[in-house]
């Protein structure tokens, strides 16, 4: 007996949320990458309301945790995947891995930028 899809409104996206939140919640406690952006991103949450930062700096400071937190779940994803299909090191795979390190290495230094102008006028 395997997986079977509920064609149901309601009880399917119920479901899908329900899967959506044990992913989560697999990311944050299993993943050393994600542990280090999420207290990151709660460290951030808590300066936000120490300096009391506006709504749009809220906005931004939201979206560039979203985002880095997101991508980083992303490469998680890639990285099994490509580990799954090829346990053995493959230079092609390396590749595919590597671009999505870089990934989140874009995302990261857009949240940094964005934190940099939110804070350093709050510490001067």
């Amino acid at each position: 007996m395997g997986f079977q899809k509920d064609n149901a409104f309601f009880t399917g996206r119920l479901k899908s949320v329900s899967f959506a939140f044990k992913g989560a919640v697999k990311l944050i406690t299993t993943e050393h990458s994600i542990m280090v952006q999420f207290s990151i991103g709660i460290l951030l949450t808590i300066g936000g309301f120490y300096f009391g930062i506006t709504t749009t700096e809220w906005l931004f400071q939201t979206m560039a945790i979203g985002l880095v937190i997101s991508i980083e779940g992303l490469n998680t994803a890639v990285e099994k995947i490509a580990d799954f299909i090829h346990p053995n090191y493959d230079e092609k795979i390396g590749f595919i891995k590597d671009i999505a390190a870089g990934a989140v290495l874009f995302a990261a230094i857009t949240a940094v930028i964005i934190g940099l102008i939110i804070y350093i006028p709050k510490l001067s």
